[in-house]
């Protein structure tokens, strides 16, 4: 670009974008920027890799303008920062796409069509969605080594889950285990607590009597969830709470009720009793032991009658005042706290449910329905046992699949897990280890989620995965005798058939084939895939193809800083974690910037399954890919959610359109002076300097230190906040106004070439502290400032630092005051309806 050259008269977004796009590629900008940078001190971000499922919406928008506003201001503080991009290209919200894709409803689908047709189904769609997503992000003006991007499908990132996980087998933490798991009957798979979305919906509610075995009475017990009344294995009270027994009369019938004090005159009017007497008090610690007769005994033989079932127990999850009747119907085979208490009584596990929500033959009359769909036969059932109290319906919160929006269902099975509980100290600890901004986020929210995580459940009964590297003897499924392999060359070696370690494709329709011999046992693998969250845990070692690539390991691990939203408390930042401590024994982060979600402008959440959602393409066609930045940028990162304005997308047009108009106007005057910023610099000026020349550059000074320190802090919503209105207010509304004159001098002056030498002076430092922001506009300005002078791209200009010579806090405190005295003037004259030439 010349130096001065003409510009356009007025700031044209998409003119100027595509312009600037054009000019980075002529000149390797992106490239020679990191290059420029390669003997700095190393500063190692990880990419939270986002799904391959979508176009990007503007949360992700957010999020990688966020990423790239701090990697562009680091690099100019110096910094070599390693910005691979990820993809998370595995798991259910991929198979999900593809099977509505095919038109697939369910897993038999998937088993007709071949396992390997569509593990190869998958790898297409995630490769195709991957590249429209790159596309989107680097339209946004988003710099990363977007040809180079770890994906983690990538035989090198699958053996680094490999490795992790047998690393946390090595150290005792791998078993497999029954255990009380959430069900998605769609996707017949396990999926994490962290993966259930909970939504409003009608279910039954039912107020159940179990007939008292040795003595007159029925235990009261409430569920929204008939179907689990076939598990019914015991009842659970709170044993300091207090009880009673009403003796209640119905159509001319009179029975003796148990239920909690606090609830039994709402559970009597629910049953619409006539009239009742209570005629006991009893504590809970009195009603332990208690025996009764399982309500469906002769639909469910099978039903639970081991020595200790159907009798009464402790629990600590029963609330007296809370919803129900201060008994608890307890069914070990389906709640997870029903199953932690019936695994503390030693009682074996009842669950006639199988992955797909049908009954299995152990629950009797009921075998081979949809549990849900039974719900009106058993609660029918009940009612001809006599045993139905009263039924209606309750509005609640209940849990979906994240990916397919089915209802879960809580069943056990066996699952491998990695048993963080035996390191839940170390990742307490760990905690410590990393710095979080906001601070609360840490040391509330995460630390509480962390306390609570019950182990790992690792395993999904899945296709499009990374394949459990877990082999046991073939004519058994348990961690009794298994063998983890770690790596693709451990892998060579082990198995029975040729494999080339460099060539191997790690997915389930290779890996499956494999066997391994040792001694007389043959070993198989077994069938389960990662749980996806363990692809991204081991971003931290991904990111640089460790083990398999181990150059950069030692030097950078772990993550220097990682930046997502504040639902990765449950997903992202938890499972890395879990997973550096389970592997490595250490957090694989040291800082975190967890910001919110993008809403709305009417406060909603934005969601584009249900098509709620400002596009970000929309947003660049209306005001341009800086503005669509400098909006996003000027919001709270540390915590908040993000509300969108297209108000505040026009105020950041205005900004950009002032700032235009402010590089504009010297132009024309410092051609035709020929001014040479390179032979006449600011210090040469400095005794022609006059008073608000020497305010503006003290400004400048208080502006540049501020701007770091609230970048340094991660807020840089406050940043440009104080650029902007250092370039609105002060320069533009006030310096460029007082100095015009000077500028429209025909006669040569020192005074005019200290104007000159300032207004330059501002502009260069001016779109250097915006680049990172807004690198469009400061590209475009930058050149035309610097000509064949300065760098090839104003991203490898090092941060602007402050001139402590031209600091003066006292100067800029009395033009201030100053100003406000005009303004306090030019507000009275309005008001007063004075014109200029009046006095006030």
């Amino acid at each position: 670009m010349s130096r001065f050259g003409e510009v356009d008269d007025q700031y044209d977004p998409h003119e100027l974008e595509q312009r600037v796009f054009e000019y980075w590629d002529d000149v390797d900008a992106y490239e020679r920027t990191v290059e420029h940078r390669s003997d700095g001190e190393s500063y190692f971000f990880v990419d939270g890799p986002p799904y391959t499922s979508g176009s990007a919406h503007m949360g992700t928008t957010w999020n990688k303008s966020l990423k790239d506003v701090y990697i562009r201001f680091l690099r100019m503080q110096g910094y070599d920062v390693t910005d691979r991009p990820g993809y998370d290209m595995h798991g259910l919200p991929i198979e999900t796409r593809v099977e509505e894709r095919l038109g697939f409803e369910n897993k038999k689908d998937i088993e007709e069509f071949g396992e390997e047709n569509f593990i190869q189904e998958c790898k297409d769609y995630a490769d195709e969605q991957l590249e429209g997503l790159q596309s989107d992000f680097q339209d946004f003006g988003v710099w990363m080594d977007w040809d180079d991007p770890y994906r983690t499908v990538e035989p090198e990132y699958m053996e680094a889950a490999w490795w992790g996980f047998s690393n946390a087998a090595d150290r005792g933490l791998v078993e497999k285990g029954h255990r009380s798991i959430s069900q998605c009957p769609r996707c017949e798979t396990a999926i994490a607590n962290n993966e259930v979305e909970y939504e409003d919906v009608e279910d039954p509610s039912i107020y159940v009597k179990f007939d008292l075995a040795e003595r007159e009475g029925s235990l009261v017990i409430w569920t929204t969830t008939p179907w689990t009344v076939p598990a019914n294995t015991f009842v659970a009270v709170d044993e300091d709470g207090d009880y009673v027994g009403v003796r209640a009369e119905r159509d001319g019938e009179e029975e003796l009720l148990y239920l909690a004090e606090a609830k039994h005159e709402e559970v009597l009017r629910e049953g619409r009793y006539e009239d009742y007497e209570v005629v006991e008090e009893r504590s809970g610690e009195e009603l332990l032991g208690w025996s009764y007769e399982h309500p469906l005994s002769d639909e469910v033989p099978d039903h639970p009658d081991h020595e200790g079932a159907l009798e009464v127990y402790a629990a600590d999850y029963v609330d007296t005042d809370g919803d129900g009747t201060g008994l608890v119907h307890s069914a070990p085979g389906h709640g997870e706290v029903d199953f932690e208490r019936g695994r503390e009584l030693g009682f074996p596990i009842f669950c006639p449910v199988g992955g797909d929500g049908a009954y299995t033959a152990e629950a009797g009359k009921y075998e081979g329905q949809f549990v849900k769909d039974a719900d009106d036969e058993i609660t029918a059932d009940l009612e001809d046992e006599g045993a139905l109290l009263a039924s209606g319906t309750v509005r609640h919160s209940y849990g979906h699949c994240w990916r397919c929006d089915t209802g879960i269902l809580q069943i056990v099975t066996d699952q491998w897990f990695i048993t963080i509980t035996d390191i839940k100290e170390d990742l307490l600890e760990n905690i410590e280890d990393s710095e979080w901004h906001p601070e609360w986020a840490r040391d509330n929210r995460f630390r509480d989620f962390v306390e609570e995580a019950p182990d790992w459940n690792v395993s999904r009964q899945r296709y499009w995965g990374i394949p459990l590297p877990i082999w046991t003897p073939e004519d058994r499924d348990d961690d009794e005798d298994m063998i983890v392999v770690s790596t693709r060359e451990e892998l060579a070696e082990r198995v029975d058939q040729d494999v080339d370690p460099e060539a191997v494709d790690l997915h389930k329709d290779t890996v499956d084939d494999l066997t391994i011999t040792d001694g007389d046992t043959t070993y198989t693998r077994v069938p389960d895939v990662f749980d996806v969250w363990l692809d991204s845990s081991v971003a931290s070692w991904g990111t640089l193809n460790y083990p398999s690539d181990d150059s950069k390991f030692d030097e950078l691990w772990p993550a220097d800083l990682i930046l997502e939203a504040h639902d990765q408390t449950r997903g992202w930042f938890w499972s890395q974690l879990g997973m550096g401590t389970a592997a490595l024994g250490e957090s694989p982060y040291e800082q975190v910037l967890m910001h919110g979600h993008a809403l709305m402008p009417d406060g909603r959440a934005m969601s584009k399954s249900k098509d709620i959602l400002i596009d970000p393409h929309e947003a660049i066609d209306r005001h341009g890919r800086d503005t669509m930045r400098l909006f996003l940028l000027s919001n709270n990162p540390q915590g908040e959610d993000m509300r969108f304005d297209w108000d505040g997308m026009q105020t950041m047009e205005n900004h950009l359109r002032t700032l235009w108009n402010v590089f504009r106007f010297p132009l024309p005057y410092m051609r035709l002076d020929e001014f040479d910023p390179q032979a006449t610099a600011l210090e040469d000026v400095d005794s022609d300097l006059e008073l608000i020349d020497e305010w503006v550059l003290a400004r400048l000074q208080s502006t540049k230190a501020e701007m770091t320190d609230h970048l340094e802090e991660f807020r840089q919503d406050r940043a440009v906040d104080a650029l902007l209105e250092f370039v609105v207010e002060d320069v533009s509304r006030f310096y460029v106004q007082a100095v015009r004159e000077r500028m429209w001098d025909e006669a040569d002056s020192a005074s005019k070439t200290a104007a000159y030498a300032t207004i330059y002076r501002v502009l260069r430092e001016s779109v250097a502290l915006l680049a990172p922001y807004a690198p469009f506009i400061s590209e475009e300005i930058y050149g035309t400032l610097t000509g064949d002078d300065g760098h090839p791209t104003v991203h490898m200009e090092d941060w602007p630092a402050v001139d402590e010579y031209r600091q003066d806090e006292q100067l800029e405190e009395d033009v201030a005051l100053l100003r406000a005295i005009e303004e306090a003037g030019a507000n009275a004259r309005q008001q007063a309806g004075r014109k200029l030439r009046w006095p006030v």
